[in-house]
């Protein structure tokens, strides 16, 4: 168990623009931050983050709380792992009671997995330094590719001892389970056999973009044949493939600040850029690049350029990731080596001004570099080029962004020496039939001409869609009453208020105008007590008292100290209630001269507002009932009149001062 204490200086000191921006690329946005969601595909920003506040909310998933929960939907650390990984994000020691042999047991799998990755990094790490075998073969290796003892740190490299069983025997002497050195890869377990997977390999581990060990990469050193140069850890509860790339959690505040990402296919590529001084950069680990992958890097940046070796056969093949960045809608540049050089090799034998100066000058655009590949293949054969502009537009296709579609056309055209009217012809046949593919199933879809060249689709609304949703009053004022009590609770602010009172000549119910200076939550609170109002959403009534309790024992109310005591749940609740206006902050309404009016520039007048809004709502709600009462034959008609007529005249008031709130 983590102390109370470390848990406090950990959220006291922890700064959620801070953690968050480790993993997504935020962009000043007023006193905010926004970037695009990590929690979905999206390609406008839809992510904020408050520093102010310090919490942060996702309005494309509905996700929202502080830097602790951020992790643990982010990174699916469980609660303490969260306040383990900020400990150590900001150097605090924390204090932790030793956990029982019981506890550990009680430790769900991904947690297990986990901790037997992290000790297997450790352990192939001590032997490759402090064994004599791991000095002999793995060392030596890594010093023969020119990895200096710091780059071999950095990125925590090991050897596995070339014996059978040298890893699974260490780990069960120190009480790990064969069931998670079997679900992790590292073990292969055959009947009463046991074996490392991994025999006489230099270990490369693959860290999650938080630093956490996945899995692991080994090399073999002999000539064997029979055995794969390369092994990856098999796929588990906390390592999937198509979701990992090797390196990010080193380069992915290097990509952010470089605003752009170098996609390479191997390990030691990677390594030897970074020991070269060229840090924005990662690898697909030899598997085929895959969607998630590419959303990793958008987090980070909207470029990437993809580096191959001089291989013409490799860059044929990989040459197909590319359309699929495109479809992410992800700006692509390609950049190839000479003849028999890859980004390993190219990087050792060149500093870092010559590679960088290399990279800018050879860089292409993705258009021009297909098209000059695919002409070269053509070779002058009319029917191979059509077949290579048709592959070209394909590609074009694909990118969401209309503008860039146009600017390719455009490029293609003049590479190609082939009309601009033609590739439009030929884009639009493609974007056509992708359209009717799409739409095939939706029956409000019809055509109406058989002209291809024509728009042929008639559009009927759907009645279902375009209802409007019944806004539900109460639960909408309920929540501005709670963001109103978060914000500013505990200000003190002057009101302009209503004393009602019965006119002794007229016996009629007037309102005599006053002023009172009080805190704000008190002035609510007194205000509800005169209603007798009771919130009808369980969860905001158990806030209301939660908040009111706080306020009543504090001179100063923190929202942040607060929100971090709650539930995950509950915070989650909170933090949605108090962004809900950063959503309209996301579309830069200043830049078209829509100011919004700031809440913290008249709280009183808006205080005033909610609550006698609330009031009109409650007294509607009552005139509701007595109706409802009047189809009751045995009801005293005169007597609900009366009441109903009170009611009017005290709703007329209200509206009255309602609208001069407003004014």
């Amino acid at each position: 168990m983590i102390s109370q204490n470390s848990i406090a200086q950990v959220f006291e000191t922890a700064r959620v623009e801070e953690v968050i921006g480790d993993f997504v690329q935020l962009k000043k946005a007023g006193t905010n931050y926004k970037g695009l969601s990590p929690f979905s595909e999206e390609r406008s920003p839809s992510f904020v983050v408050s520093p102010v506040k310090q919490i942060w909310k996702d309005f494309s998933s509905g996700k929202g709380g502080n830097a602790v929960t951020f992790l643990m939907e982010h990174e699916h650390f469980t609660y303490p792992e969260a306040i383990k990984y900020l400990a150590k994000k900001y150097n605090i020691e924390i204090e932790e009671t030793e956990r029982t042999d019981q506890e550990k047991a009680q430790a769900d799998t991904r947690e297990s997995l986990y901790l037997v990755s992290e000790y297997a990094s450790s352990y192939f790490q001590n032997v490759l330094h402090k064994t004599n075998q791991g000095k002999a073969i793995g060392l030596s290796y890594f010093k023969e590719r020119g990895f200096t003892d710091e780059t071999i740190k950095k990125f925590n490299l090991g050897y596995s001892l070339d014996e059978w069983q040298g890893f699974t025997d260490d780990a069960l002497g120190k009480g790990y389970q064969i069931n998670f050195l079997e679900q992790s890869g590292l073990t292969i377990v055959k009947g009463e056999k046991r074996f490392d997977r991994f025999k006489g390999r230099v270990m490369f581990p693959i860290h999650s973009m938080s630093g956490r060990v996945l899995g692991f990469g080994g090399r073999i050193l002999t000539n064997d044949k029979k055995a794969a140069k390369y092994l990856n850890s098999p796929e588990s509860e906390i390592y999937y493939k198509s979701k990992v790339l090797y390196g990010l959690y080193n380069a992915k505040q290097s990509i952010a600040k470089e605003d752009n990402c170098y996609l390479v296919e191997g390990y030691t590529d990677v390594i030897q850029f970074h020991q070269t001084g060229i840090t924005n950069v990662v690898s697909s680990s030899g598997t085929a690049l895959s969607p998630d992958q590419i959303r990793l890097i958008n987090r980070l940046t909207n470029n990437i350029t993809v580096l191959f070796d001089g291989d013409a056969a490799g860059v044929r093949a990989s040459i197909r990731g590319i359309d699929l960045i495109l479809e992410q809608g992800v700006n692509v540049k390609v950049c190839t080596f000479p003849d028999g050089e890859d980004p390993d090799s190219f990087s050792k034998s060149n500093t870092l001004e010559e590679l960088t100066e290399y990279l800018n000058e050879n860089a292409k655009d993705f258009i021009q570099f297909k098209a000059s590949l695919l002409v070269k293949e053509a070779n002058n054969d009319p029917i191979k080029k059509a077949e290579t502009i048709r592959d070209i537009v394909n590609s074009i296709a694909k990118i969401p962004d209309q503008i860039k579609r146009e600017i390719y056309i455009q490029e293609c055209a003049r590479i190609m020496d082939i009309s601009e009217s033609v590739l439009f012809t030929t884009l639009a046949q493609i974007n056509n039939k992708q359209t009717q593919d799409n739409n095939k199933p939706k029956s409000y879809i019809s055509s109406n001409s058989s002209d291809p060249n024509e728009p042929p689709f008639e559009v009927f609304r759907n009645e279902e869609s375009s209802r409007k949703p019944k806004v539900d009053v109460q639960f909408e004022l309920e929540k501005k009453i709670i963001e109103i009590l978060m914000l500013y609770g505990d200000k003190t602010e002057q009101f302009d208020d209503l004393l009602l009172q019965v006119d002794e000549a007229s016996g009629d119910l007037i309102a005599k105008p006053t002023v009172v200076e009080t805190r704000v939550f008190e002035k609510i609170y007194l205000d509800l007590q005169d209603d007798e109002m009771q919130f009808t959403n369980p969860q905001f009534q158990a806030l209301y008292y939660a908040i009111m309790d706080k306020l009543n024992q504090e001179v100063t109310f923190s929202t942040k100290n607060f929100i971090n005591q709650l539930d995950q749940e509950t915070a989650s609740t909170v933090t949605s209630i108090l962004m809900e206006d950063e959503r309209y902050n996301l579309h830069d309404w200043e830049r078209n001269l829509i100011i919004p009016k700031e809440k913290d520039h008249s709280v009183s007048q808006l205080v005033s507002q909610t609550i006698l809004t609330l009031r009109c709502h409650l007294i509607d709600k009552k005139v509701g009932e007595y109706k409802n009462e009047t189809l009751n034959e045995n009801a005293d008609l005169r007597s609900i009149m009366e009441d109903v007529k009170e009611y009017v005249g005290l709703k007329m008031l209200l509206s009255r001062k309602l609208g001069k709130v407003i004014g």
